[in-house]
């Protein structure tokens, strides 16, 4: 998707396809969403070749209100428009987190966050530390190096180690990850939508109950999430196979969605700003607003479904009991009812309310998690490269759920000192 500024050039939103996945690889969706946000800020998106119609919100407020109200707006129905464009069934209502409400979900999530302490995922600190500078090695040799392939690999080395997942597969998870997210797009269809989510989903899942049974014939048990999935109980009862399954890929969706875009994100932006690259570099305060600004910037989830459980009024429009609800992330990070200066990436900015994490119940449980591994990067960057350029034309993913590049050619040059040593962890 690409994070344009204004002024924006007409958009008439009355004949996007906001199903369309390759609509934000080729289009600015972010004039389409100013459109609505100002003149219909509760769309009604009614496709003409016969798709189910749902409502489209843009704002800020509203985003959250939906996030919020649980009670009025349910995830138990599936939570991505692919739902919908591609008519399936939700298999996985009640069953994942991200298809529960609560209480039930509260009695999935709380195990898992108790594995997520703040103490817990500072631990990760220095693991993450050795994991971005084996990231950045190649990319110090003067030469042209494409951040957003290798940020694709950069929270499976953390995300593997917490769920306890053998090292070699890691690669193919982080392949099959993106073939779930960007099913149209051509780098990574295998053929048409189905097939492209038949075969990620076939071979993650697989993956994911092999791994279950081999732990419960080995009676193998440990501290990471598999092992608290395992041992959870819901209702007085442990999780099936198919709910370790699910949630073990919901998990590991959640932890390879966010991260690498926003990495990539955060480089982007010290490419095109070198006077905030100059002063993150040398006001370490700065780094922690700088990654929250990369959230905002990037809203790299760039929507969520809900279905109304009641009637509700708003804007002078009625969303009608079992309608289909999308709420987006971008568009409110992008709200000027909230923010000022929306389309600037200010490091500086405070107070800094975006929703790229969501908020309510489903808020994101690897938040912290993930926010540490930008922070790490982040410092490193700021720690081993004097200057970062872009190197060539970036591409972005085809997908409506997540917003992303897919290549992004930059040329790091290092700072003075930076040896191998360095990168080692040793004084350079």
């Amino acid at each position: 998707m690409r994070l344009s500024r204004p002024p924006f050039g007409p958009a008439e939103f009355k004949d996007a396809d906001l199903l369309d996945s390759t609509y934000y690889a080729a289009a600015d969706p972010h004039a389409l969403w100013a459109q609505l946000r100002e003149h219909d800020p509760a769309y009604y998106c009614d496709p003409a070749d016969g798709r189910e119609a749902f409502w489209v919100l843009t704002r800020h407020e509203d985003v959250s209100m939906v996030l919020r109200d649980y009670e009025s707006f349910t995830s138990r129905r599936g939570t991505m428009l692919c739902i919908i464009d591609l008519s399936m069934p939700d298999f996985a209502s009640d069953e994942m987190m991200p298809d529960t409400d609560p209480p039930r979900h509260r009695m999935l999530r709380e195990p898992v966050n108790r594995a997520l302490t703040p103490r817990a995922v500072a631990a990760q600190e220095e693991p993450i530390r050795a994991i971005v500078r084996d990231l950045l090695r190649p990319a110090l040799d003067g030469g042209v190096f494409d951040m957003a392939q290798a940020a694709l690999l950069f929270p499976m080395a953390f995300t593997g180690t917490l769920m306890g997942l053998p090292q070699e597969n890691w690669r193919r998870m982080s392949e099959l990850t993106a073939m779930t997210i960007a099913y149209d797009d051509p780098d990574y269809s295998v053929g048409d939508s189905r097939a492209t989510l038949r075969q990620a989903h076939h071979e993650l899942f697989d993956f994911f109950l092999s791994e279950v049974r081999r732990r419960r014939h080995s009676g193998a048990h440990g501290q990471d999430l598999l092992s608290i999935l395992r041992a959870m109980d819901v209702d007085g009862s442990p999780l099936t196979e198919q709910q370790l399954v699910l949630n073990c890929y919901a998990l590991l969706l959640g932890a390879n969605v966010t991260t690498p875009h926003v990495t990539s994100t955060l480089v982007a932006m010290m490419a095109e700003h070198p006077g905030q690259f100059r002063e993150v570099r040398d006001d370490e305060s700065l780094r922690r607003p700088c990654v929250q600004e990369a959230l905002r910037w990037s809203s790299p989830a760039s929507h969520f479904m809900r279905y109304a459980l009641r009637d509700v009024q708003l804007h002078g429009r009625t969303l009608r009991e079992g309608e289909p609800v999308s709420v987006w992330l971008g568009s409110a990070n992008r709200d000027e009812r909230v923010f000022d200066r929306p389309y600037e990436f200010d490091v500086k900015r405070q107070p800094n309310k975006h929703v790229a994490f969501g908020v309510g119940p489903h808020y994101c449980i690897g938040a912290g998690l993930a926010t540490l591994g930008l922070r790490v990067f982040l410092d490193e960057l700021m720690n081993l490269v004097e200057r970062v350029e872009p190197a060539g034309e970036v591409t972005h993913l085809a997908s409506n759920l997540v917003a992303g590049y897919k290549n992004m050619p930059v040329r790091l040059t290092p700072r003075a000192g930076v040896t191998e040593r360095t990168l080692s962890g040793a004084a350079g």
